[in-house]
């Protein structure tokens, strides 16, 4: 997976066009439907709505957007697990949908990797750490002395059991050794307007919409869970810089059905990177503070197998199980 768009991919991407031209002469031959497995207005349906037009010019049909909500992301994903392998039906995948749930659902109805096609991987969104605004504690070695000194007191929102929110922050308990009661909420705009209005002390939110309610005052941002300082807040320090190194972030990428045809998945992959380079995509990305990646379905398949192991080791120590 890269970070940019290389000239040599490209032109290797393109090079692979006459081999596969009669497999794809009819492709698409109907509008590409992307269900997004969640609310409208948070970052998975922000970015897949602000590439979908870009994609859509080369791949001459619309690129329609449908939100499917419910289940960590579940519901969604096995109505395309169960679409027809044409290439006309994608999933807007993330860690939760092929990497955290089939290690949380026992009785899961989609199996994360017989079910589908890696297409590609086309955003990382990295997670802050945030707190109510009157918590009282102005740097992260403030807030762990005060979870330290109330061991069990302090809250901690998510948009769900088992989701990236929720685990990431498992994460830091055990690297600081602190014990915060767990808050679960029904998605991200409800839990961030819980911080906002005091309800909750504090969570790992993308760092986009963070730093939106931070900007005014309405919550604290005491760190990025990412190995690296971000563009759109270039002046918060990174959790490992502060001495207590968490990995706080999810990704988005497309798949398709199982069986879905190669030469389809290889240009809708194609066609994703080339909409990358799109200044409005571009700039959309930067307020939302989703770093643009690319990779090759092949590529796609080793990280989500990588990620669902990364996720594994917490996962089993925490005993998650969710009907």
């Amino acid at each position: 997976m890269k970070n940019h768009v290389t000239r040599r991919a490209l032109l290797g991407a393109g090079a692979l066009l006459p081999l596969a031209a009669p497999a794809l002469a009819a492709f698409p031959d109907q509008p590409i439907r992307v269900i997004v497995p969640w609310n409208a207005g948070g970052l998975a349906d922000v970015v897949m709505r602000t590439l979908a037009p870009a994609m859509a010019g080369p791949l001459g049909q619309p690129v329609v957007i449908e939100n499917r909500a419910g289940a960590n992301g579940a519901v969604g994903t096995q109505l395309v697990a169960r679409a027809a392998p044409d290439g006309h039906t994608l999933i807007l995948a993330n860690a939760e949908t092929h990497a955290i749930n089939p290690l949380v659902y026992p009785r899961l109805a989609y199996d994360a990797v017989a079910d589908f096609t890696p297409v590609t991987i086309f955003a990382r969104g990295p997670f802050v750490l945030i707190t109510r605004p009157n918590l009282g504690a102005d740097s992260l070695q403030a807030f762990l002395a005060m979870a330290r000194a109330r061991p069990g007191a302090l809250t901690f929102a998510s948009w769900g059991i088992g989701s990236t929110s929720h685990l990431a922050m498992a994460r830091l308990m055990k690297e600081a050794q602190i014990d915060l009661l767990h808050v679960p909420f029904t998605g991200a705009a409800p839990a961030a307007t819980a911080i906002q209005g005091g309800q909750v002390d504090v969570m790992f939110l993308n760092a986009g919409p963070a730093e939106a309610v931070a900007r005014d005052g309405r919550s604290k941002i005491l760190g990025v869970g990412a190995s690296e300082r971000i563009p759109l807040l270039p002046q918060v320090p990174t959790m490992a810089e502060l001495g207590t190194p968490v990995d706080a972030a999810n990704w988005f990428g497309l798949l398709g059905p199982a069986r879905m045809p190669a030469e389809a998945a290889q240009r809708i992959a194609q066609v994703a990177a080339e909409g990358l380079r799109s200044p409005a995509v571009q700039e959309v990305f930067r307020t939302q503070a989703a770093i643009p990646v690319t990779s090759t379905p092949p590529e796609m398949r080793a990280f989500i197998a990588a990620d669902r192991e990364r996720w594994a080791v917490l996962v089993r120590e925490l005993n998650i199980r969710l009907e």
